[in-house]
């Protein structure tokens, strides 16, 4: 039994020992850990250098790059800007930002709108040129070939212009634009048909013009739809169209911006007064005829233009 107790003991006794035994002394165990952070840190901070360098060898930063405003630009802040000054008439700044653009990344409509740049400062090569460029990155851009129309209309190149309207109405159905409406894309391939003499083909588009929703109505296309109608002998619908036409400057001349559009959308009214007094001579109509021409002295009086006024009166005088 004494065997046993003392045995019992030693067992006691070492087990106390292992508890009680210090895992560091003199304060080693502190220093201990901050040696394995200094090192832990030091490789991370190394892996991130070596990572550093390799994307620096990779990707090398450009020398001497100095980052301005006009460098955070992005192409479509070069357009709306340029808008805004072609608008303004700042057509040289414009041309700067749109050439910065085209240089930076070159795109059909970037070229469709250097191209309006060009043909403002009377460059038509250069703006011929650029909307080639547009229509040829893009097939559909309704407003390059609506652009170079307008172009090949001051050339007084007629069939290629008509050409260009053609494509133009054929994309802005497939492929809208918000610049334009196809009842102005109708008015101007009927401009252009007038002037090419298609009568017949010039009345169809001035018709589908006035038969869309979008847009204004605009006085000129009912007047010169009375022009092809008058060159095939549809002189009744001529006088209909001339007055529709003074109607609608007599519901617009109040929002005429100026007094000088004031003026000048009554000396139109007062042309069409007279057109449509000739055109009811033909037709025996001479009291409309007196009409017309007494409204046209009225427009010529209010704008104190005495010498069409003088030659009014005097067709009254004789038709009287």
């Amino acid at each position: 039994m004494k065997k046993t107790k003392s045995t019992k003991k030693v067992k006691q006794t070492t087990k106390k020992v292992v508890v009680k035994e210090p895992c560091c002394s003199g304060g080693m165990c502190s220093w201990t850990i901050y040696v394995y952070w200094f090192i832990i840190l030091f490789f991370i901070a190394a892996t991130f250098y070596i990572i550093g360098r390799s994307q620096e060898f990779l990707h090398p930063a450009p020398h001497n790059v100095v980052i301005t405003e006009e460098a955070l630009l992005q192409p479509e802040d070069y357009i709306n800007s340029a808008k805004e000054k072609l608008v303004a008439g700042n057509i040289d700044e414009a041309m700067a930002e749109l050439n910065a653009a085209v240089d930076a990344n070159a795109t059909s409509n970037l070229y469709a709108l250097r191209g309006e740049a060009y043909m403002q400062m009377g460059d038509y090569q250069n703006a011929l040129t650029d909307f080639n460029s547009a229509v040829e990155m893009d097939g559909m851009n309704a407003v390059a070939f609506y652009d170079r129309a307008l172009l090949n209309t001051r050339l007084e190149n007629y069939d290629a212009a008509l050409a260009d309207i053609n494509n133009a109405l054929a994309a802005q159905s497939m492929k809208p634009s918000d610049i334009l409406t196809m009842r102005n894309l109708y008015a101007k391939r009927g401009q252009l048909n007038l002037w090419l003499k298609n009568w017949q083909g010039a009345i169809a588009d001035y018709t589908n013009s006035l038969a869309r929703s979008e847009g204004s109505v605009s006085a000129n296309v009912y007047a010169e739809r009375a022009e092809a109608y008058t060159a095939v002998g549809e002189l009744d619908s001529a006088v209909n169209d001339y007055t529709s036409a003074i109607r609608v400057i007599s519901e617009q001349i109040q929002a005429a911006p100026t007094q000088e559009d004031r003026e000048a959308q009554s000396s139109r009214a007062m042309s069409y007064f007279e057109k449509s007094a000739a055109l009811n001579l033909n037709l025996g109509k001479t009291e409309s005829a007196i009409s017309d021409l007494e409204s046209a002295f009225a427009i010529a009086a209010a704008l104190n233009d005495e010498e069409s006024a003088n030659r009014i009166q005097n067709l009254i005088n004789d038709l009287r």
